[in-house]
Protein backbone atom coordinates (compact mmCIF):
# COMPACT_ATOMS: atom_id res chain seq x y z
CA UNK A 1 0.00 0.00 0.00
CA UNK A 2 3.08 2.57 0.33
CA UNK A 3 3.97 4.72 2.89
CA UNK A 4 3.72 4.35 6.80
CA UNK A 5 2.58 0.83 7.35
CA UNK A 6 1.05 1.38 10.70
CA UNK A 7 -1.23 3.58 9.76
CA UNK A 8 -4.96 2.71 8.82
CA UNK A 9 -5.69 1.29 5.48
CA UNK A 10 -8.76 3.55 4.42
CA UNK A 11 -8.92 1.48 1.19
CA UNK A 12 -12.28 0.69 -1.37
CA UNK A 13 -15.10 -1.15 -0.09
CA UNK A 14 -14.24 -4.72 -1.89
CA UNK A 15 -13.68 -7.74 0.18
CA UNK A 16 -12.79 -10.69 -0.98
CA UNK A 17 -14.91 -13.16 0.67
CA UNK A 18 -12.14 -16.07 0.02
CA UNK A 19 -9.91 -14.23 2.48
CA UNK A 20 -12.88 -13.71 5.48
CA UNK A 21 -12.38 -15.76 8.05
CA UNK A 22 -15.01 -18.14 8.36
CA UNK A 23 -17.35 -19.01 11.98
CA UNK A 24 -15.07 -22.38 11.75
CA UNK A 25 -11.83 -20.77 12.25
CA UNK A 26 -13.52 -19.01 15.85
CA UNK A 27 -15.31 -22.75 16.73
CA UNK A 28 -11.97 -23.95 18.50
CA UNK A 29 -9.82 -23.34 21.52
CA UNK A 30 -10.30 -19.80 22.66
CA UNK A 31 -6.24 -19.71 23.95
CA UNK A 32 -5.53 -20.93 20.19
CA UNK A 33 -7.97 -18.07 18.33
CA UNK A 34 -6.25 -15.51 20.50
CA UNK A 35 -3.11 -16.16 19.05
CA UNK A 36 -3.46 -17.21 15.73
CA UNK A 37 -5.67 -13.55 15.78
CA UNK A 38 -2.24 -12.10 15.34
CA UNK A 39 -1.65 -10.62 11.52
CA UNK A 40 -4.91 -11.17 10.76
CA UNK A 41 -6.90 -7.80 9.38
CA UNK A 42 -9.71 -6.30 11.20
CA UNK A 43 -12.04 -4.55 8.75
CA UNK A 44 -14.40 -2.05 8.94
CA UNK A 45 -17.00 -0.49 6.86
CA UNK A 46 -17.31 3.40 7.79
CA UNK A 47 -18.92 4.24 4.85
CA UNK A 48 -20.23 2.36 1.22
CA UNK A 49 -16.87 2.56 -0.16
CA UNK A 50 -14.83 3.01 2.54
CA UNK A 51 -13.18 -0.01 4.77
CA UNK A 52 -10.53 0.75 7.40
CA UNK A 53 -8.01 -2.12 7.08
CA UNK A 54 -6.20 -2.62 10.92
CA UNK A 55 -3.67 -5.47 11.40
CA UNK A 56 -4.47 -7.18 14.66
CA UNK A 57 -1.41 -6.71 17.09
CA UNK A 58 -2.90 -7.58 20.69
CA UNK A 59 -5.40 -9.93 21.77
CA UNK A 60 -6.63 -11.59 25.41
CA UNK A 61 -8.61 -14.79 25.62
CA UNK A 62 -11.18 -14.92 27.75
CA UNK A 63 -12.61 -18.96 28.29
CA UNK A 64 -15.23 -20.86 29.91
CA UNK A 65 -17.23 -20.44 32.90
CA UNK A 66 -14.43 -21.14 35.36
CA UNK A 67 -12.32 -18.16 34.12
CA UNK A 68 -12.94 -15.70 37.07
CA UNK A 69 -11.42 -12.55 34.66
CA UNK A 70 -14.84 -13.26 32.45
CA UNK A 71 -17.90 -11.74 33.07
CA UNK A 72 -19.67 -15.07 31.65
CA UNK A 73 -17.94 -16.36 35.22
CA UNK A 74 -20.95 -15.54 36.96
CA UNK A 75 -23.94 -16.71 34.77
CA UNK A 76 -25.23 -16.01 31.70
CA UNK A 77 -27.05 -12.24 31.99
CA UNK A 78 -28.36 -10.41 29.10
CA UNK A 79 -24.86 -8.93 28.63
CA UNK A 80 -23.04 -12.38 28.88
CA UNK A 81 -25.24 -14.33 27.09
CA UNK A 82 -23.56 -13.56 23.29
CA UNK A 83 -20.25 -14.96 24.68
CA UNK A 84 -22.67 -18.44 25.11
CA UNK A 85 -22.25 -18.11 21.26
CA UNK A 86 -22.36 -19.78 18.24
CA UNK A 87 -19.11 -18.28 17.53
CA UNK A 88 -17.72 -15.68 14.88
CA UNK A 89 -20.65 -13.12 16.72
CA UNK A 90 -19.57 -9.82 18.15
CA UNK A 91 -19.64 -8.81 22.20
CA UNK A 92 -19.34 -5.28 22.22
CA UNK A 93 -19.91 -4.01 25.79
CA UNK A 94 -19.05 -0.84 27.51
CA UNK A 95 -16.11 -1.02 30.21
CA UNK A 96 -15.97 1.58 33.39
CA UNK A 97 -19.07 3.35 32.08
CA UNK A 98 -16.89 5.18 28.75
CA UNK A 99 -14.72 2.42 26.83
CA UNK A 100 -16.50 0.33 24.25
CA UNK A 101 -14.17 -2.77 23.45
CA UNK A 102 -14.42 -5.16 21.03
CA UNK A 103 -14.77 -9.01 21.58
CA UNK A 104 -14.58 -12.09 19.22
CA UNK A 105 -16.74 -15.10 20.26
CA UNK A 106 -15.38 -18.58 20.04
CA UNK A 107 -15.73 -22.24 21.23
CA UNK A 108 -18.73 -24.01 20.57
CA UNK A 109 -22.33 -22.97 21.31
CA UNK A 110 -23.34 -23.01 25.20
CA UNK A 111 -19.94 -22.55 26.15
CA UNK A 112 -19.08 -18.73 27.06
CA UNK A 113 -15.81 -18.06 25.51
CA UNK A 114 -14.55 -14.56 23.24
CA UNK A 115 -10.93 -12.76 22.68
CA UNK A 116 -10.56 -9.14 23.42
CA UNK A 117 -8.99 -6.95 20.73
CA UNK A 118 -6.69 -4.70 22.68
CA UNK A 119 -4.87 -3.57 19.96
CA UNK A 120 -3.76 -3.23 16.01
CA UNK A 121 -1.17 -1.01 14.08
CA UNK A 122 -1.10 2.52 14.79
CA UNK A 123 -4.49 1.90 17.86
CA UNK A 124 -3.21 0.64 20.98
CA UNK A 125 -5.49 -0.17 24.05
CA UNK A 126 -9.17 -1.34 23.23
CA UNK A 127 -11.21 1.64 24.07
CA UNK A 128 -8.77 3.79 21.21
CA UNK A 129 -9.29 0.93 18.67
CA UNK A 130 -13.23 1.31 18.87
CA UNK A 131 -13.12 5.13 19.07
CA UNK A 132 -11.15 4.86 15.94
CA UNK A 133 -13.29 2.10 13.73
CA UNK A 134 -16.80 3.53 15.46
CA UNK A 135 -17.49 0.45 17.61
CA UNK A 136 -20.31 0.81 19.92
CA UNK A 137 -23.42 -1.54 21.33
CA UNK A 138 -25.01 -1.41 18.15
CA UNK A 139 -22.32 -3.94 16.55
CA UNK A 140 -23.26 -6.76 19.73
CA UNK A 141 -24.39 -9.63 18.86
CA UNK A 142 -23.90 -8.85 14.91
CA UNK A 143 -21.93 -11.64 12.88
CA UNK A 144 -18.50 -11.22 12.00
CA UNK A 145 -18.97 -10.35 8.17
CA UNK A 146 -18.49 -7.97 5.58
CA UNK A 147 -22.78 -7.79 5.59
CA UNK A 148 -22.34 -6.34 9.18
CA UNK A 149 -20.03 -3.90 8.34
CA UNK A 150 -17.20 -5.24 10.62
CA UNK A 151 -14.94 -8.89 9.96
CA UNK A 152 -12.08 -9.86 9.90
CA UNK A 153 -9.70 -10.83 6.73
CA UNK A 154 -6.42 -13.23 6.40
CA UNK A 155 -3.51 -11.75 7.02
CA UNK A 156 0.10 -12.70 7.44
CA UNK A 157 0.31 -14.26 11.05
CA UNK A 158 3.66 -13.26 12.72
CA UNK A 159 6.35 -15.81 13.11
CA UNK A 160 6.47 -17.61 16.78
CA UNK A 161 9.55 -15.74 17.88
CA UNK A 162 7.96 -12.40 16.97
CA UNK A 163 4.62 -12.95 19.70
CA UNK A 164 4.97 -11.67 23.14
CA UNK A 165 3.28 -14.21 25.77
CA UNK A 166 1.99 -12.96 29.07
CA UNK A 167 -0.58 -12.14 31.84
CA UNK A 168 -3.85 -10.30 30.79
CA UNK A 169 -4.28 -7.08 31.75
CA UNK A 170 -6.54 -5.33 34.55
CA UNK A 171 -7.91 -8.51 36.03
CA UNK A 172 -6.33 -8.72 39.18
CA UNK A 173 -9.99 -9.46 40.55
CA UNK A 174 -9.79 -12.70 39.63
CA UNK A 175 -7.60 -13.83 41.53
CA UNK A 176 -3.44 -14.64 41.40
CA UNK A 177 -4.55 -17.86 39.28
CA UNK A 178 -6.32 -16.01 36.99
CA UNK A 179 -5.00 -13.19 36.80
CA UNK A 180 -1.55 -15.06 35.82
CA UNK A 181 -3.01 -17.00 33.20
CA UNK A 182 -0.56 -16.20 29.85
CA UNK A 183 -3.29 -15.63 27.48
CA UNK A 184 -2.46 -12.04 26.13
CA UNK A 185 -0.77 -12.62 22.82
CA UNK A 186 0.82 -9.52 21.62
CA UNK A 187 3.25 -9.04 18.26
CA UNK A 188 6.08 -6.26 18.00
CA UNK A 189 7.25 -4.29 21.18
CA UNK A 190 5.18 -1.01 21.16
CA UNK A 191 1.93 -2.14 21.90
CA UNK A 192 0.75 -0.54 25.73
Amino acid sequence: MGGDSRRPYAGGGQCSTSTVLAASFFARDTVTVARELLGRTLCRRLAPRRVVRLRIVETEAYDGFDDRASHAHAGETARTAVMYGPPGYWCVYLCYGMHWLLNIVTRERGYPAAVLIRGCEGVHGPGRLTRALQIDRNLNRTRASPAGGLWIEAGTPPRANEIDIGPRIGVAYAGPYWASRPWRFRTGHDSE
